[in-house]
């Protein structure tokens, strides 16, 4: 089963970020391509029918499977970045964090109006940045049609802050 081999591969590193916390580092995921393309194939049948018009990754490793998904599907990728890293015109959502502040951006034509986007990123924990991320998609028209993440931190009841966007909210890997 795919979520057991993530699970077995995904690295806790303790006291990372800071003390208390324990990471969990999918680079070890990234030096195995056939488990990636399962990856892969694990998203697009979790989205098929979620009528997309692009993916978006929030930074920096909703990049990775972000782009190979939104690929795969022959949609477009959208970046969503940390403030001043994009050159063109922006617009930007600060959103709290358990240690202070944090804004992304997005380039203020990263799609049409109306269309329907994907959020990934590989990590879903309190969900601060992928609702900050929401906020940014509906700010230009969009519609969060949906949610995929590589690990889902159930025991933090983040879901409940995605569903109000949309109810499509998928992970390969679910830790309790």
């Amino acid at each position: 089963m795919l979520e057991e081999k993530l699970k077995h591969i995904i690295r806790d590193v303790y006291d990372f970020p800071k003390p208390g916390i324990v990471f969990k580092d999918i680079t070890p995921l990234l030096q195995n391509a056939q488990l990636c393309e399962e990856m892969v194939d694990a998203f697009v049948e979790q989205v098929k029918d979620c009528k997309l018009d692009a993916v978006a990754g929030i930074e920096s490793r909703g990049f990775l499977f972000g782009m190979m998904l939104a690929n795969r599907l022959k949609i477009p990728f959208v970046p969503i970045r940390k403030q001043g890293k994009l050159p063109f015109h922006t617009i930007s959502e600060s959103y709290a964090l358990e240690y202070g502040q944090a804004t992304i951006e997005m380039h203020e034509d990263a799609f049409p109006k109306g269309s329907r986007i994907l959020i990934h990123d590989d990590l879903l924990a309190t969900g601060g940045t992928v609702v900050a991320a929401s906020k940014l998609i509906e700010k230009l028209g969009g519609e969060i049609a949906g949610y995929c993440f590589v690990i889902s931190l159930d025991f933090l009841n983040s879901q409940g802050r995605l569903t109000r966007f949309s109810p499509h909210v998928f992970s390969l890997a679910h830790y309790k």
